[in-house]
Parts: structure tokens; sequence; C-alpha cells
């Protein structure tokens, strides 16, 4: 009866199952569909809606302030001294306008901007959505309207309006035009309203770039209540925005290029208006694409996009071919090497206008590509004739660029065949010891000083876990090397290969030689075993170093480890085969087991080299997991061997000399003299 009751119960779907939301929970309910998203990045969207009719209204030539002020309670303000946004009655619509801006979604006075009906010929609001969608999203929402007699307000609370439209006459001291919209963004609606300063203060900025003469300035109220202000102007717009990225270090001097035409973006399509602003510098030390379409910023880009990196190629490819600047064979540039040093912005406004969404990040119109692509062309072309010095500089510029991406690929790729291949490791790498094992949570990796010592390892470690590597000879000084030098070092890359999970490169070529990844490495513990002398110090020192440069995450995580070999055997007498051997690994424990031994015969001698030792002493001393003694190289140890390598290593030639000075004492008795 249970199993009957529930499956009653379930909901039938069903002629009646179809439901249409309706008013604020079209928005409310699905905000993401309208501004991107339900998180941060959509709140920050629904305040650029609002902005965005402000904006409209300064460049239509009304107002040349606009004000936006960030309270501490989330809520915001943005204040114009355009035409007032009209909240009276509506004959034509039958309703009043305040309800169709505010309460009606494809409502607005910007539809009809192509045929000159419209009181905006270039907007940025376009879809009748923001302001309407805005006030849906909002936990309360007043707007205040001013034609210069009356002050006129209507306030709504979560998508509905709580009050009647109020009208107010303005005193002698209060007259003003213009709107004002005070709100707060609803936590039920969007999962974070904290609109960080940073948001705030980039969107003034750009704003500020693509609106030339216009002020803006912004209000931010900080957690003590305090108010702190900003304010955003160019006055030549784009022109002094790239001057001031490109600042005194710039190849060229910057240009400024204006279109305006018209035309369709298919033939069955109306006519509409383009004009665009183009600046652009060469700079060497900077790079910055920037586009903006009637006055929002084009993250995603589109046809500007598209259009700048047909047409730079296009122009730089011709004039390179024509001045004899390719070598033979060489391959034609691609944008990359032109975008790693163009500085341009591009601000585009147009009738009409084909956003890839509401948010407005990227157009699509097919004739604003063609437009500014053939007008880059032929500019470029102009350009490159009338000015043959600023030409010769970018296209130098330009090769420079192409020549170094090739060649750190060419060198990435020969790196990333050095250290990774489909082969097995060990018939890829000379005189390297596999062991059984393929489970890299027991292996062993142990780096033996020598071809002798490799013999005495190989005889007696555990094969089935134990696997072993020789270095010929001491490595390569890696706090010294090139990134370039070290890579052609046989011992180097061999052992890298071995270890197997790629190398870590922080900005000292361009590109990533090979990609570093924990999870390929083949190795539980690698064990750095070299004799207790002062070649092996130094060996073992060399490797330090190696993996303080390239494998520094494997010292951080505690996967590298020095293997104590032991200075004096003491062998104590008895029958031949009772003798038993002792080993000190320091003078300390030395001292410790003479005194132990007051009484009986032994005999005490320096320990061998490993080259030289049994396999049973080898497995005893410094291969068995339960005998042997392992010094882990902690993260400590990795800072404080940084500093000593650099002070005796590297290039910190004062502190090599500070050094020298304070110590060299102590180690006159070991001089060559």
């Amino acid at each position: 009866m249970a199993n009957k009751a529930s499956t009653a119960a379930k909901a039938q779907y069903n002629d009646q199952s179809i439901k249409a939301l309706k008013g604020a929970d079209r928005v409310r309910k699905r905000p993401g569909v309208i501004f991107g998203s339900d998180g941060l990045e959509g709140c920050e969207h629904s305040f650029f809606e609002i902005l965005s009719n402000s904006v409209d209204e300064a460049r239509e030539g009304h107002g040349n302030e606009i004000k936006v002020t960030a309270y501490n309670d989330r809520s915001i303000r943005v204040d114009d001294h355009g035409r007032g946004v009209p909240l009276g009655y509506n004959e034509a619509e039958g309703r009043w306008n305040w309800d169709l801006i505010y309460c009606e979604l494809y409502a607005g006075g910007k539809y009809d901007n192509n045929n000159g009906d419209s009181a905006y010929e270039f907007s940025l609001g376009l879809n009748g959505l923001g302001a309407c969608a805005t006030q849906y999203s909002s936990e309360f929402m007043d707007v205040f309207s001013y034609d210069g007699i009356n002050e006129y307000k209507i306030s709504f609370r979560r998508g509905e309006p709580v009050s009647e439209l109020q009208t107010r006459p303005l005193g002698k001291n209060e007259r003003r035009t213009g709107t004002v919209i005070h709100w707060r963004p609803d936590i039920e609606v969007f999962t974070d309203i904290n609109i960080p300063l940073d948001f705030y203060v980039e969107t003034l900025r750009r704003q500020s770039v693509v609106n030339a003469g216009i002020s803006f300035v912004l209000e931010h109220q900080n957690d003590e209540g305090k108010f702190e202000e900003q304010k955003f102007f160019y006055a030549n717009g784009i022109s002094d925005y790239i001057a001031e990225v490109a600042g005194d270090n710039s190849l060229t001097a910057p240009v400024l290029w204006h279109l305006e035409t018209q035309g369709r973006d298919r033939a069955d399509k109306d006519e509409y208006k383009l004009k665009a602003d183009f600046s652009f510098c060469v700079s060497n030390t900077v790079n910055m694409t920037e586009y903006y379409h009637n006055s929002s910023f084009l993250e995603y880009g589109g046809s500007p996009d598209k259009a700048v990196k047909v047409a730079f190629v296009y122009a730089l490819d011709k004039y390179m071919k024509a001045q004899n600047k390719y070598n033979k064979n060489e391959s034609k540039i691609t944008f990359n090497d032109v975008s790693d040093c163009l500085c341009i912005v591009i601000n585009s406004f147009s009738t009409m206008t084909s956003y890839e969404n509401q948010t407005k990040k990227s157009i699509t119109n097919s004739f604003i590509y063609e437009a500014m692509a053939d007008f880059l062309k032929k500019n470029l072309e102009i350009y490159f004739i009338e000015n043959p010095t600023s030409a010769e500089s970018f296209a130098n510029q330009v090769l420079i660029n192409k020549r170094s991406r090739e060649r750190a690929e060419s060198e990435r790729l020969n790196i990333k065949k050095k250290l990774t291949g489909t082969l097995d490791i060990a018939n890829r790498v000379e005189k390297f010891v596999n062991c059984r094992s393929k489970d890299p949570s027991i292996r062993e990796l142990y780096i033996v000083e020598g071809d002798s010592a490799l013999t005495s390892c190989k005889l007696g470690r555990n094969a089935e876990y134990q696997a072993i590597i020789p270095v010929r000879g001491k490595t390569l000084n890696c706090m010294k090397s090139t990134y370039e030098k070290i890579f052609k070092s046989e011992i180097i890359t061999d052992l890298l290969r071995v270890i197997g999970c790629g190398v870590e490169i922080n900005g000292k070529v361009k590109g990533d030689l090979t990609v570093f990844d924990m999870s390929l490495l083949r190795w539980s513990k690698i064990i750095i075993c070299t004799d207790a002398d002062e070649d092996g110090f130094q060996i073992r020192t060399l490797l330090l170093t190696l993996f303080y440069r390239l494998l520094p995450t494997l010292l951080k995580e505690g996967k590298v480890f020095i293997a104590e070999s032991p200075l004096f055997e003491i062998t104590v007498k008895g029958r031949k085969d009772e003798e038993e051997i002792l080993f000190a690994y320091n003078e300390f424990e030395k001292a410790e087991i003479l005194k132990k031994l007051e009484g009986k015969k032994y005999t005490l001698q320096r320990s061998k080299g490993l080259g030289e030792n049994e396999p049973d002493m080898m497995w005893k001393t410094t291969m068995n997991p339960e005998t042997r003694r392992l010094i882990a190289v902690t993260p400590t140890d990795a800072a404080l061997t940084e500093q000593m390598f650099d002070t005796l290593l590297g290039d910190n030639l004062p502190a090599r000399k500070q050094f020298i000075s304070q110590h060299g004492n102590e180690y006159m008795k070991d001089a060559d003299i």
C-alpha cells in the first residue's frame, strides 16, 4: 500500500505541468539568463546596466559628470545630469512610463535609433532589459528624476512598486536635471552582492577612456563609514590612454585614426551607421589590446578583434616581404608575434549592434569586421610609407618576437623529447639499473657516485624496489648556468628522465619547456649517496643545487634524502668467524664506541669509499631501511642551501668575499699549498 501511495503521489507530467514565470520572477528565479550569472559577476553586470543609461545620456551631450556611490551596506547610487528618465503617463502605450521602464522587459527609448526616431543615436543600453531586470533583482530601488522644475520619485521592493509616483517642486537651490537611482542587489537573487572596489574602479576608468571629456566620480564608503573619492577623466580619450599605458618606452608615437561609414550585415538587412576611433603604438615593454563598442568593454572582442588580427598580420607581412626582411624559407609571422609588442585600443559605435548576449562582451556584426579590417589594412599601408623609421622599428620587433617564439618552441620540443618518451627508461638511460616493482609508493632511486659505487649498490640492494643511477663526474653548477646549457647536459637530462615528473622553470625563458606534474613522480624516495670526502660532498652539493633550481617541489614535499656514509670501521677482534664490524658516522660516535670497547682488541680504520665496499656492508650501512641513516632535505634545509649556494657557487661576489674573510682561516688546514 505504501508503494502504491508513493507512486500516486508523484507529480504527473501532462498539459497542466507547463507553467510560465510572470513579473519579477522572470528575473529573480533565473538571473543568469539576463545577467550571465547568478553570482558576483551577474550582480556586477546589473550595476553596469544602470550605469549604461547614464553614459548614454552623457554621450548625447546631456551632462558631463556621472557619480557612483558604493555604500558599505552594499547598496549603490548612480547620479547623472542628463534629461531625467521619463516617469509620467504614456498616451501611446496607455501605461505609466515608470511601469514600462522598471516593470516591463523589452521596453525603452532605444529601439528606433537606426531610423533617427530615437532619442539616442549610438547607445550602450540597447535591449530595454537592464533597468527593469536590475529593479526586479533588487532588494529595494528608489528612482529620482529631475527635469529642472520638479523631482519625481517612485520606489520598488523586490520587483514590485511600493509607492505612487510622487512629485515635488524643486527649490531655487535644488534645481537640476538628471536621474538618481539608489538600490541594493538582492542576496535572495544573487549568491554574492559584495562588489569589490576594484570592479568599480576598473569599470569607471574604462568608461572615462572611451567617453572623452566626461568625468566619472567614484565615492566609496569604507567599513568605518567614511567616504573616499576617486575621479576618472581623459580629455582626449583613447589617445591619452595609449600614451599613458606605453609611457616613455614606446618604440613608435601613438597614432589616432577615425572611421565613419555605413553598411549592412547582409544584403536583405537595413543599413546602419558605424564610427570608430583607433589608437595604437609599438612597445617592447608592454602590450595591450582593448576593444569597446557603444562604450561597453568587449572582453571577448568579436568583430573588432578579428579585424585587428587579420589587418595587422596582412599589412606587416606585406611590408616585410617588400623590404626583404624574412630569411630564406622563413615562415610567415603570426598575430602572437604582433600582439607581443602592440598596444591598441578601438572605440567604436554603431546604430545597430549584434551582441553575443545581453552581457555585451562580444559583438558579431559582419559589416563592422569588414569595415574595420579594410580600414586598418589601407591605413597601415599608408602609415608604413609615411613613417619609415616607425615601420622599421615595428617590423624588427615583430621579427624578434617571432624568432624568439620559434627558438623557445624548438627548445621546448627538444627538452620534451629528452625528458619523455614511450620507451622504457631502462633502455634510454645509460647504466641506469631499474627495479622490478612498478609501484611508485615503494620504489626508491639511489643516485650514486661513479661506476664502482654502482656495482656495490647493485649487488647490495633489494632489487624489488631499489633502483640506481650513477652520475659520471661532477654535475653542472645549475645556480650559475643558463637553462640552455643545463639541458644540453646528458647527466642532468638522464637524471630528470629517470625521475619522471618534468621540471619547474619560473620566468627565465619564454614558454613552458616542460610541464611539472607531481603525479608523474616514479619514486617514493630519491636518495643521494656519495662518499664522505671532499669530492663526495661537492657532488652532493651540486645535486642538491640541481633539485633546488629545477625541482624545488620535491624538496618541499620531502622526497629527497641524503644517505649518510660511515666515516670509521671498527673491527672487534675474536675468532675469525666471530669478528664484529662496527660503524661510526662521526667523531663523537667513534669516541663512544671506543669507550665501550675498553679492554677489548679492535682495529680502527677510515671507512673506504662506497665503490670499495662489499655488497653486504653496502646493504647494512646504506640500503637496508632498518639500519641505514637517511637525512631528509627539508624546506628549511632548502632555504639555507639556497643561501649557501648563492654564497659559494652563485654570482653573489660580495657575500662570498665576506664568508671567506670570516671563515677562511677555518679551512686553511685543507688548503692545497
